[in-house]
């Protein structure tokens, strides 16, 4: 039976049997377990520097690479993502267990798009700038908190998600 035909038990698991045991054989659940937090380190770090550049109008290079790092990061955890969907649940994005996880995803990383967008052609000013990047961490926070939600469902459910 491939992936994508597997029916999920009836009491709602988030995985069928056999996409855990994918999820757990794959390298692709230690990146994510990596990732994640690394990305969370440098979304904090950034944080502080665009708040301080906002109150002091001081540090906006060190906020700007901040930000570009935090993208970086969200680009390679989103691709690094899909990669674990396709071999989790047979699908690059949007299986049905994490669908709306995804379409948050999508939303920050149009944002984060759209910030490094006007750094590059200076559509914005600095100050507009560091407030697109507040409202991508805004959004980075509700999908990082749908991630979360699923680990501890997952754990609930009597696995472990690494």
């Amino acid at each position: 039976m491939s992936p994508r035909t597997e029916q999920k038990p009836a009491t709602g698991a988030l995985y069928t049997p056999a996409e855990r045991a994918r999820r757990d054989a794959t390298v692709w659940t230690s990146v994510q377990g990596v990732l994640a937090p690394l990305q969370f380190l440098v979304f904090a770090i950034s944080l502080v520097l665009v708040l301080r550049y906002l109150v002091s109008s001081a540090g906006y290079e060190a906020a700007t690479w901040s930000i570009l790092l935090k993208t970086a990061i969200l680009y390679t955890i989103m691709i690094t993502g899909a990669i674990w969907e396709k071999v989790v649940f047979g699908q690059y994005l949007f299986a049905p267990a994490f669908f709306w996880e995804d379409v948050v995803s999508f939303g920050v990383i149009a944002l984060h798009t759209i910030y490094v967008y006007a750094v590059l052609t200076g559509a914005l000013s600095p100050v507009e700038q560091m407030l697109l990047a507040l409202a991508a961490y805004a959004i980075y926070v509700v999908n990082a908190g749908q991630f979360l939600w699923k680990l501890r469902v997952a754990r609930l459910q009597g696995t472990v998600v690494a």
